[in-house]
């Protein structure tokens, strides 16, 4: 079982109020191979919300008190992604899941790259709070943009038959 963001999965619940259509991430999740979960709504966010981005830091930071998730408009909704990232780690871990395929550059899922905090789209090396969360706890994480390939038949339960 893998664990993934909701949003890849088509279900509305971004920021913006929209999805992304990925069919093959969506079909997993119609064959109970993943668990869809979207952390901002986990702990507590509305659709739509306003955009958040970390400030000071990448999602390790946060998770130590380092960093702090901002709105656009200046306030502070860290405990809401610290929240979310928690019931995610608990869904994976109610789930026996030992992979997680989360969405790039998001202030809870993205993996590799972040926004840099000022709103102006510039892009950081990083991860968010519910990626840096699953990373500590031995979760793979990967994103929908180096995923293919690298999640193996393990992950969704197969014993190689």
């Amino acid at each position: 079982m893998i664990i993934i963001s909701a949003c890849l999965a088509g279900e509305k619940c971004r920021y913006s109020g929209d999805g992304f259509d990925y069919p093959e991430l969506r079909k997993l999740v119609e064959e109970g191979k993943a668990v869809p979960v979207c952390p901002e709504v986990l702990g507590g966010a509305p659709v739509p919300r306003d955009p958040n981005e970390i400030v000071g830091g990448d999602g390790f930071d946060v998770l130590d008190g380092r960093a702090r998730v901002i709105t656009n408009r200046g306030e502070d909704k860290t405990d809401v992604f610290v929240r979310g990232a928690r019931e995610v780690l608990a869904i994976a871990r109610k789930n026996n899941a030992q992979v997680a395929l989360l969405k790039e550059r998001s202030p809870s899922c993205g993996s590799n790259m972040i926004y840099d905090g000022t709103f102006s789209g510039k892009k950081i090396p990083g991860c968010g709070c519910t990626a840096a969360l699953l990373i500590r706890e031995g979760l793979q994480v990967f994103s929908e943009e180096n995923y293919s390939g690298k999640i193996n038949a393990r992950a969704f339960g197969d014993q190689g038959n």
